[in-house]
C-alpha cells in the first residue's frame, strides 16, 4: 500500500504508475485538478476512443440514440434492427417512468427487435426489417416507428432509411431511421447527435396547430429517470409556466411536433440535446439557456432565470412566491439531516451532466466532492461553452451527420431583438452558454474523463470517500470495498431527485447510506480469517 497522496498531482501518478508508458501517457491527459471560480481552466482530453483492454464505464452509440434520447417516448415504437444479444438494450433498463394518458398509449415496456440471424446477416435483412415494421403497425398502429440499426447492419450494408421510407409511404405515419451503430462513435454521446439530427429533421415543427397558453417553455435533457420530470412539470405548472414537451422524458410524439411553438427553450443534460437546442434556435427563432433542477437552490436558480426572460412582473413575483413556500421543506429537512452528513465526501463519475447537477445536492447537505468526470463528455462540457471554437474536429466526429439548418421561410420568429438579448444579458440570463464541470470543483478535487475500473478502485483505495455514485457495471465491486453507491443512471429504487420535493428525497436516502454502519462490517472474501478449506483430488 502506498502513502496516501496529498495533492491531485501525486493522485494521478499513483493512477497511472502500473500503465504502460503509452497508455500511461494518454490518461493522464484525461485527468486534471479542477479550478477555482474565475481561474484558468485546465484543458482536458475528452471525445476520444477508450484504450483497448481497458474496462470503460461507457455505452455505444446505438445505446446513446435508442436508450437515452428516444427510448422513453411513450407512443413512438423504437424498433431495434440487429442480433437479439443488442435487443436486449431495446427493453429500457434505466427507470424512464411515463404517463400513459387518455389513450393508455405506452411502448417503453415493450422490446422490439428483428432478431436477425446468421441467415440474416449473410443474405440481407431488409426484407425482415420491413415484416417487423408492418408486424408492429398491425398489432399497436402507433403514432410513429423509429428504427435503430446496430453493428451488424452497417457492416452488411441495409439501407433502412430506404426501407423507413417505403413503409412510411404504405403504412401512412411517420417512419424514419437511425444509422447509430455501436461502433459509429468513441461513445453514447455520437448516438444522441444522430438522434437529434432526425428528430429534428422528421419530427419537430411539423404541426403548426395553435398552443394555447402563456410563458411556453420546452424541456430538453430530461429523461423522466424516477419520476424526474413529473416534479418539475409540478412546479412549472405551479409557477405559471405552459410545458409544451420535454425530450424525451414522460414525452408524446405529438409534444415533439408542437415544440417549435415554444418560446424558450431550456436544456437540462447539456450533452445529449445541445443540438436540438442550437438547431431549433437557428431554424424558428428560439433562444435557449441552461438549467438546472437537480438541487433545491439550483432549481430556483433555473425558475428565476426562465421567469426573468419573459419579463413579466407577475411571473416573476409567482415564481418567487412559490420557491418560498417550497423552501419551507427544504430548511426544515437541511436542518435535520445537515449535521450527520457535514463534512462528509463523495465521487461522481457518470454521465450527461449528473456529475455536475449532483454536486448541488451533496453542497447542500455539506458534503464535499473529492473527484468527478463523465462517461461520454466533450472538451466543452467540462471547461464551458467558450472553448468550441478551438475543438478539432477528429475523424470519429466526422461520422456524424452535422445538419445545415437554416432560417424557415415561414416559421423563422426571433422571440427577442438583439437589444433585448443584451438587456436581459446585462440582467444575468445568460444564452446558449454553459461554464462546464471544471470550474468551481476547486484545485483539490480530481476531473477524470472516461474513468475505467483500475482507476476507480485505485481512486477508492486512495482516498475512501464516503459514496460513491456511478452506474450498474460499477455498483456492486464498489460496494464489495466497502463504500456505499448511488446509482445515477437509474436511481436504484429511489427518486425522484429533481426540484424542491426530489431534494429532500436525495437528503433522506444519502443520510441513509452515509450514516448506515453496514458497510463498516464488509469484508471480502480474501480479507476472511475464517476456517480454510482443503482438498485432494481423488485418483491420489
Amino acid at each position: 500500500m502506498s502513502t496516501k497522496p496529498l495533492n491531485t498531482e501525486e493522485i494521478k501518478k499513483e493512477l497511472i504508475a502500473k500503465m504502460p508508458t503509452k497508455v500511461a501517457r494518454k490518461r493522464a491527459k484525461a485527468m486534471i485538478p479542477g479550478s477555482e471560480t474565475g481561474e484558468a481552466i485546465p484543458e482536458i482530453q475528452a471525445n476520444v476512443r477508450t484504450i483497448p483492454g481497458i474496462i470503460t464505464q461507457r455505452g455505444c452509440t446505438y445505446a446513446g440514440c435508442k436508450g437515452v434520447v428516444l427510448g422513453p417516448s411513450r407512443d413512438i415504437v423504437n424498433l431495434t434492427h440487429g442480433p437479439i444479444g443488442c435487443g436486449f438494450y431495446s427493453w429500457l433498463t434505466r427507470r424512464n417512468q411515463t404517463d400513459a394518458g387518455p389513450d393508455g398509449e405506452n411502448y417503453i415496456p415493450y422490446s422490439f427487435s428483428t432478431d436477425m440471424t446468421e441467415h440474416d446477416i449473410v443474405f440481407g435483412g431488409e426484407k425482415k426489417l420491413r415484416a417487423a415494421i408492418k408486424e408492429a403497425y398491425d398489432n399497436f398502429h402507433p403514432r410513429a416507428i423509429s428504427i435503430f440499426s446496430t453493428c451488424p447492419v452497417g457492416l452488411i450494408g441495409d439501407d433502412i432509411h430506404a426501407v423507413a421510407r417505403t413503409m412510411q409511404e404504405e403504412l401512412g405515419i411517420t417512419i424514419f431511421a437511425n444509422s447509430c451503430e455501436g461502433y459509429k462513435g468513441v461513445s453514447q454521446s455520437a448516438g444522441h447527435h444522430i438522434a437529434n439530427n432526425q428528430i429534428m429533421k422528421h419530427i419537430i415543427g411539423t404541426d403548426d396547430t395553435p398552443v394555447e397558453g402563456k410563458f411556453k417553455v420546452n424541456i430538453l435533457g430530461e429523461y423522466n429517470i424516477g419520476g424526474d420530470a413529473f416534479e418539475i412539470e409540478r412546479i412549472l405548472e405551479k409557477c405559471g409556466f405552459t410545458l409544451i414537451s420535454t425530450f424525451s422524458g414522460n414525452s408524446t410524439v405529438d409534444s415533439f411536433r408542437l415544440a417549435h411553438a415554444a418560446d424558450l427553450n431550456t436544456v437540462m443534460c447539456h450533452r445529449s440535446l445541445n443540438y436540438v437546442a442550437e438547431m431549433m434556435e437557428s431554424k424558428f427563432g428560439i433562444p435557449w439557456i441552461k438549467v438546472n433542477f437537480i438541487g433545491a437552490e439550483a432549481s430556483a436558480k433555473s425558475l428565476r432565470r426562465m421567469a426573468a426572460y419573459f419579463e413579466d412582473q407577475e411571473l416573476i413575483d409567482r415564481v418567487e412566491a412559490v420557491i418560498a413556500e417550497e423552501m419551507l421543506d427544504i430548511e426544515k429537512s437541511i436542518s435535520a439531516i445537515r449535521p450527520r452528513t457535514q463534512g462528509k465526501s463523495a465521487m461522481l463519475f457518470v454521465g450527461g451532466s449528473r456529475a455536475h447537477h449532483y454536486q448541488e445536492l451533496f453542497k447542500e447537505l455539506g458534503m464535499k466532492i473529492l473527484g468527478a468526470g463523465y462517461e461520454f463528455a466533450h472538451r466543452d462540457d467540462y471547461e464551458g461553452r467558450h472553448v468550441l471554437p478551438d475543438i478539432k474536429i477528429d475523424a470519429d466526429s466526422r461520422n456524424i451527420e452535422v445538419l445545415e439548418i437554416g432560417p424557415d421561410d415561414t416559421r423563422y420568429n426571433p422571440r427577442k431583438t438583439p437589444e433585448q438579448m443584451e438587456a436581459l444579458k446585462a440582467k444575468g440570463v445568460e444564452f446558449n452558454s454553459y461554464e462546464g464541470l471544471i470550474e468551481g470543483m476547486g484545485k483539490d478535487s480530481m476531473i477524470i474523463d472516461d474513468i475505467n475500473h483500475y482507476e476507480t478502485e485505485k481512486l477508492i483505495e486512495l482516498l475512501r470517500p464516503d459514496i460513491f455514485c456511478a452506474g450498474i457495471k460499477e455498483k456492486y465491486i464498489i460496494q464489495k470495498m466497502g463504500i456505499p453507491l448511488k446509482q445515477l443512471h437509474n436511481y436504484d429504487m429511489g427518486g425522484p431527485y429533481a426540484g424542491f420535493k426530489g431534494a429532500i428525497n436525495w437528503y433522506n436516502d444519502i443520510d441513509r447510506m452515509v450514516n448506515t454502519k453496514v458497510w463498516d462490517l464488509i469484508k471480502a472474501p480474501w480479507q476472511s480469517t475464517g476456517p480454510e478449506l482443503e482438498a485432494s483430488y481423488v485418483a491420489e
